[in-house]
């Protein structure tokens, strides 16, 4: 959520990106799942998979296509992968994804290099425009990277504009993701 200078997180779950079959149809598609589904099977790139999704209600507030997702069957494991980027293998708690802190994503490499990465975040945001009028929302989605600093594929992309009441503007600066990450070194 962001409202003008202000920002705050909710990390509800994981996005899983798929090829397979929607009511036995062949296509790529996203699903959501929770915390606990994910901690119990450890999803990475190359496991098999099957379960039931539902449609999501609000594609402006949820990154996947599909979510609420269960019985879930893991039909297939992969091997171990690569440690290169784009990352692979299995992401962290969402406790450490927020203790890491994130960076500005350029959505283009996001969408060309780093959406299968552990470490590619793609988040719906809701904009309070008037903070004294907060029913007053607009709608879009941001990405974000919380992999090591020295990154060869990060890029940043052009800074985040947030906009205010009676057609002000924030431009959220740089130092705000230096700052949340200032505790990693380069390498982590």
């Amino acid at each position: 959520m962001r409202s003008f200078d202000q920002r705050s997180h909710s990390y509800l779950g994981y996005s899983l990106f798929l090829s397979g079959e929607v009511l036995e149809n062949k296509c790529e598609f996203s699903i959501g799942i929770g915390k606990a589904a994910y901690q119990k099977h450890q999803f990475q790139i190359g496991y098999e998979v099957s379960g039931q999704s539902l449609r999501v209600q609000d594609e402006r507030m949820e990154p996947v296509g599909f979510y609420k997702t269960s019985k879930l069957l893991v039909l297939n494991r992969a091997e171990e992968t690569d440690q290169t980027p784009p990352y692979h293998g299995v992401a962290i708690s969402l406790e450490e994804y927020r203790e890491r802190g994130h960076r500005r994503l350029s959505a283009r490499t996001y969408d060309t290099k780093c959406r299968d990465c552990i470490w590619g975040c793609r988040m719906p945001v809701v904009l309070i425009i008037d903070q004294w009028q907060p029913h007053i929302k607009k709608y879009r989605f941001e990405t974000f990277c919380y992999g090591p600093k020295a990154c060869k594929l990060y890029s940043a992309g052009p800074t985040r504009i947030v906009p205010g009441r009676q057609g002000m503007s924030w431009e959220e600066p740089d130092w705000v993701d230096e700052e949340a990450t200032a505790h990693r070194s380069e390498d982590e």
